[in-house]
């Protein structure tokens, strides 16, 4: 009998450790744009419809800072990520995989100023202070900082943290300029009332793009990939997307 209540207990250890093993949900990093409450406000429901529909248990990491998250990722403590902070060469080695980006039609890199700035080209603004929401900011800081390298103009780069961090740098007159991505920036200035005059744009380039670890098994990846891509053609997630989209306005 005692024999036999040892093996119950190992055998039931064995299902308990192993059931808890597959509950424990993926990390899923988001990379930051917005502020740390308007990130989780919006992407928290989507990632419980994306959970539901998929099988696949996600939550939601966020760093402090767009670095941190990127940092993040790279160190490999996430399995899943939306961003597009991995398509450098040296990153593009460690192997994670596009499963969907935004059906938009792309974004565009901009250098923007207050309407009532005196700068009317980006030579008005060499020496001056310009706000960028990170070192790694692809349409927010490559992308500009390469225009203005082109246009041949020095500045003192500001790293704010996040895309709307820069922005309000600039809305608070605190900064000549702010490198954004164009599409948050007039989300911004739509919810904030702030009149901009863009001195720079770019080309479009693809949208940021929901990633896979390649520790994640493909069954996984493929199942996640499905409940994003049909998000839109189902009622319940469309119902989703709308109220996530009233939460950032």
């Amino acid at each position: 009998m005692e024999t036999t209540l040892k093996s119950f207990i190992f055998v039931w250890a064995l299902f308990a450790s192993a059931l808890s093993h597959a509950a424990a949900p993926y990390a899923f990093g988001v990379l930051n744009q917005r502020s740390l409450q308007a990130t989780a406000s919006y992407w928290n429901p989507i990632l419980s419809y994306v959970s539901a529909r998929s099988g696949v248990p996600l939550e939601l990491h966020i760093g402090r800072t767009a670095n941190e998250t990127t940092d993040r990722i790279v160190a490999g403590k996430l399995d899943f990520a939306f961003t597009n902070h991995l398509f450098t060469p040296k990153r593009a080695a460690l192997g994670w995989r596009v499963l969907a980006r935004q059906d938009s039609r792309g974004i565009r890199g901009q250098i923007v100023v207050r309407e009532d700035s005196p700068a009317r080209s980006l030579q008005d603004l060499a020496g001056k202070t310009v706000a960028f929401p990170n070192p790694y900011a692809f349409v927010g800081y490559y992308v500009p900082y390469d225009a203005l390298l082109r246009a041949g103009v020095k500045v003192v780069p500001l790293f704010a943290g996040n895309q709307e961090a820069a922005m309000g740098q600039l809305m608070a007159g605190q900064v000549a300029a702010a490198g954004v991505n164009h599409q948050l920036m007039a989300d911004f200035a739509l919810r904030n009332g702030l009149k901009y005059r863009v001195l720079s744009e770019s080309e479009p380039y693809f949208d940021l793009a929901v990633m896979a670890s390649p520790r994640v098994s493909q069954a996984d990846s493929e199942k996640v990939r499905q409940a994003f891509a049909g998000m839109a053609d189902d009622p319940e997630g469309r119902r989703v997307l709308d109220a996530a989209a009233r939460t950032i306005g």
